[in-house]
């Protein structure tokens, strides 16, 4: 289940739009400009089932994205999706992972109080006998410079 944000969880000034979540959700997001910087040697680790459900999160991705561990756990990992991303990026991240194999990409994340983050994603493919049966996902801290290139490339994917 996927809730609308609430102001009252938001930190500072922000934007509200509604976002047409994978699988037909929708979500009323309410965004600020307050950026989060991903802490050094950290890594962001959660899986999913083949729809995408957050299954299993470690720490480090309970304090950046700001939600509780039960509040992740059984959510759309669409939870995170930042309206600054492209669905562009989304697509090509299905199309991939739904062939079996791995996806990089530079993500900005939304966190619970309205706020984002960035971080370089790896989602594989958790293959049992020849079937997929779910998705790892990896995000470590991604270059400042990969970051500005996204800044300017991503508006012009929407």
């Amino acid at each position: 289940m996927i809730n609308d944000m609430k102001p009252e969880d938001i930190i500072g000034d922000y934007k509200e739009v509604m976002l047409d979540l994978y699988g037909g959700i929708k979500r009323l997001c309410l965004y600020s400009e307050v950026e989060t910087p991903y802490p050094d040697g950290k890594l962001i680790v959660s899986t999913t089932d083949t729809n995408g459900i957050i299954t299993h999160v470690n720490q480090s991705f309970v304090e950046m994205s700001g939600y509780t561990e039960a509040e992740l756990i059984n959510a759309p990992h669409s939870i995170l999706r930042h309206p600054d991303m492209p669905a562009a990026a989304f697509k090509d991240l299905w199309d991939t992972v739904l062939r079996g194999e791995k996806w990089q990409g530079f993500v900005k994340n939304l966190r619970k109080d309205g706020g984002y983050y960035w971080v370089k994603a790896t989602v594989i493919p958790n293959i049992r006998k020849g079937q997929i049966v779910g998705y790892t996902s990896v995000r470590r801290k991604p270059s400042r410079s990969k970051v500005e290139e996204c800044i300017k490339l991503y508006p012009t994917l929407m």
